[in-house]
């Protein structure tokens, strides 16, 4: 018997193509798009209300607090609230700080090659998901504007590591009570944990590890950045947690901030 004569036929069930069919899937595939949907414009329309909204971002001295709203920090504007300026400021600048602190985070986001994936699914369908039409007749890549500006990424990525030590640094002043001297709130930990989580998606990003191993022919004759290459190439596996954990918790963070800056919340002392 030969191996033609041995070989199983396989015969496949239902309709392929037509006008009307986008896919043969039975399952809910719709559901991740729809989460990611609204995830995002969820996110946007919170952070476009805090951004404008110029108060409520600082829990200062007088109840013996330092937390500052990572949405307004570095605070550079000329009108920022007394204890939340850094050393300098934009003394032309007097609408909310957000407005600009927001471009590099968003920036930094919206080129993300995860995040790319994510709403070019997601609001775009195309396309939707795995084995599902793409709603789109033509592609073009990320080769015109707008989508060329995605070639910024890398850009993005070193100004975003500048606003995590700016973050980093608030985060230990969180430590600090003034007039009761330090210690550690619940405000404290919220602050330390969105530091963490920024650390973990920037340095997880996908620009982070070329820049650590890219282009390198031997490891050999770069020990240094190997050891680097090893220490984020895990990370990465994990950008997409990231992504999603410190988006979510930086949200969480600035209404942690605003409930406690407008009195509507304590923020309790752990020791």
């Amino acid at each position: 018997m030969t191996a033609l004569e041995s070989a199983t036929k396989v015969q496949l069930g239902g309709v392929r193509g037509g006008p009307d069919e986008t896919t043969l899937r039975q399952d809910r595939w719709w559901i991740q798009p729809v989460v990611t949907v609204s995830i995002l414009t969820a996110f946007v329309i919170y952070s476009t209300w805090a951004a404008f909204q110029n108060k409520y971002y600082y829990v200062g001295a007088n109840v013996h607090r330092d937390l500052v709203s990572p949405f307004y920090s570095p605070c550079l504007a000329r009108s920022c609230v007394a204890g939340s300026k850094i050393g300098f400021a934009l003394g032309w600048w007097t609408w909310s700080p957000a407005l600009i602190i927001l471009i590099v985070p968003l920036g930094f986001r919206l080129t993300c090659y995860y995040y790319r994936r994510s709403y070019y699914r997601a609001f775009w369908w195309s396309p939707p998901s795995c084995a599902v039409a793409d709603a789109h007749g033509s592609y073009s890549g990320e080769t015109r504007f707008p989508l060329i500006m995605q070639n910024a990424h890398r850009y993005f990525f070193f100004l975003g590591l500048i606003l995590n030590v700016l973050l980093s640094y608030d985060a230990i002043r969180a430590f600090r009570q003034p007039g009761l001297g330090w210690g550690v709130t619940v405000g404290t930990v919220v602050l330390v944990t969105n530091a963490t989580l920024l650390w973990l998606y920037s340095l997880s990003c996908h620009s982070c590890r070329h820049l650590c191993g890219g282009q390198v022919r031997s490891f050999r004759e770069h020990p240094l950045r190997y050891r680097f290459w090893k220490f984020v190439t895990p990370l990465n596996a994990k950008h997409m947690n990231f992504a999603w954990a410190s988006l979510i918790f930086v949200a969480l963070t600035d209404v942690y901030v605003r409930l406690v800056a407008s009195g509507a919340l304590t923020d309790y002392k752990i020791f």
